[in-house]
C-alpha cells in the first residue's frame, strides 16, 4: 500500500518574502540579459545568499520556471482591472498586447521558457494555461454579455491563436506586426461565425 504524500508546511513570512524577492529579481535579470546567467547575479539583486537562493530554486530551470509562471500569474490577474475600465474588445487587444510584449524582443525566449517549464513543472504549466484560459474566457464573457462580440470560441482556442501570434512576432520590431494580428484576430469576433 503506497502512502500519500505529506502536505507542504506553510512558507514562514520571512521565507515567503526572501523567495518574493528572488522571483522579482530573477525577472529583471532575465528581462536585461537573457535566462544565460550566473545565478550569484539574482542573488545579490533579491540581497539573499547564493545557498538561499538554491534552497529556493535548487536549479537554474527551477527559477526560470518561478520567473515565468510568476510573470504568467500576475498578468493574468490585471484581467478584472482592464474589464473594469475597458469595453470588452479594447480590454482583450490590451491584454493580447500585454502578453505578447512579455516575450518580444527576446528571440526564441518564450519557447525556451515553456520547454524548461514543461519538463521541470508540467503541473505548473498546466496551472498556467488555465489562468490564461480563465483570463481570456473573462474577456469572452464581458463582450457576449454587452453585445460586442457575436462569434462563439472557446477560450483555449484564443490561447491557441495567442500562441501563433506570440511566437510569429517575438522578435524586436515586430510589435506593429503583432498587434495589427490581435486587432483582426479581436475585430472579427464581432461578427457571426
Amino acid at each position: 500500500m503506497q502512502k500519500e504524500p505529506m502536505p507542504e508546511k506553510p512558507m514562514r513570512a520571512d521565507a515567503r518574502r526572501k523567495r518574493e524577492a528572488i522571483i522579482a529579481a530573477a525577472v529583471e535579470v532575465f528581462e536585461e540579459r537573457g535566462v544565460d546567467i550566473a545565478l550569484d547575479e539574482v542573488a545579490r539583486r533579491a540581497d539573499v545568499g547564493i545557498a538561499t537562493l538554491y534552497r529556493h530554486f535548487p536549479t537554474r530551470e527551477a527559477l526560470i520556471t518561478g520567473a515565468y509562471l510568476h510573470e504568467i500569474g500576475r498578468l493574468c490577474a490585471g484581467a478584472d482591472e482592464l474589464l473594469a475600465g475597458l469595453p470588452a474588445d479594447e480590454a482583450m487587444k490590451t491584454w493580447m498586447r500585454r502578453f505578447i510584449g512579455n516575450a518580444q524582443g527576446r528571440p526564441g525566449l518564450a519557447m525556451a521558457l515553456k520547454s524548461i517549464v514543461k519538463a521541470t513543472d508540467a503541473e505548473g504549466l498546466a496551472a498556467a494555461h488555465d489562468e490564461v484560459y480563465t483570463a481570456l474566457q473573462k474577456f469572452l464573457d464581458a463582450g457576449y454579455r454587452d453585445g460586442i462580440f457575436a462569434t462563439r470560441v472557446e477560450a483555449a482556442v484564443l490561447a491557441t491563436a495567442l500562441s501563433g501570434i506570440s511566437l510569429a512576432s517575438d522578435a524586436a520590431g515586430r510589435e506593429a506586426q503583432a498587434a495589427a494580428i490581435i486587432d483582426l484576430t479581436v475585430n472579427g469576433l464581432r461578427y457571426p461565425g
